[in-house]
């Protein structure tokens, strides 16, 4: 009997030592509950100029449910574009308590994109076929996330988080003028990261 709850105190010492690391008793953000309604904005996306608003629920203590919508409408020079509207849900498992430190999630995916003349994305190079065609299409799937959110003060948090997972992808390609001609139709299986993000989050009770 003591030898299984020793085996049972070295499992649950790593578990331990992470909730304590992560969330000091000072930090128990309002009124010394776990908060239960956030909203948030990926710091990543708006970089990108890509509009994002999420919303996150708790569903227990060490459960919670996040629902962001990502849109980026705008259309550049030389008809440059990199318009879509990503719909993300998430379910999030905590390994101590709801929205502090150490979490994985399951999420799923959909977005509608038309996307054309992108040479490069945040300074990182694309193909040159990616700069002379467009693409317009859908896409969905889902994923596994792994990420870490800190306490800032009493109603703010940041959160780093990486996605990796599936998506299938169904569209078009034309090539890269307005109104281009239609190319091809096809379809893709994709596998790699699916979201990336830093988060700024606010507690709204």
């Amino acid at each position: 009997m003591v030898y299984k709850n020793f085996k049972k105190s070295v499992i649950f010492l790593p578990l331990l030592f992470f909730c304590l690391k992560s969330y000091p008793q000072e930090t128990k953000t309002i009124a010394n509950k776990i908060p239960s309604v956030a909203i948030n904005t990926n710091l990543l996306y708006d970089a990108t100029m890509s509009m994002n608003l999420g919303m996150e629920f708790k569903l227990s203590n060490t459960s919670t449910f996040k629902l962001p919508v990502t849109y980026n409408p705008w259309t550049f020079d030389n008809n440059e574009k990199f318009k879509f509207i990503l719909v993300q849900p998430e379910w999030r498992w905590w390994l101590c308590e709801a929205f502090t430190g150490h979490f994985f999630g399951i999420h799923a995916h959909y977005a509608y994109f038309n996307v054309g003349g992108v040479g490069n994305i945040l300074g990182i190079p694309l193909s040159d076929y990616m700069s002379h065609h467009r693409f317009q299409g859908w896409l969905a799937g889902g994923g596994l996330t792994y990420g870490y959110q800190f306490f800032l003060a009493p109603r703010w948090s940041l959160e780093a988080s990486l996605g990796i997972g599936y998506a299938y992808m169904n569209y078009d390609t034309y090539y890269c003028e307005e109104c281009g001609k239609l190319i091809s139709r096809d379809h893709k299986n994709y596998f790699g990261p699916t979201q990336a993000g830093i988060s700024l989050i606010y507690f709204i009770k």
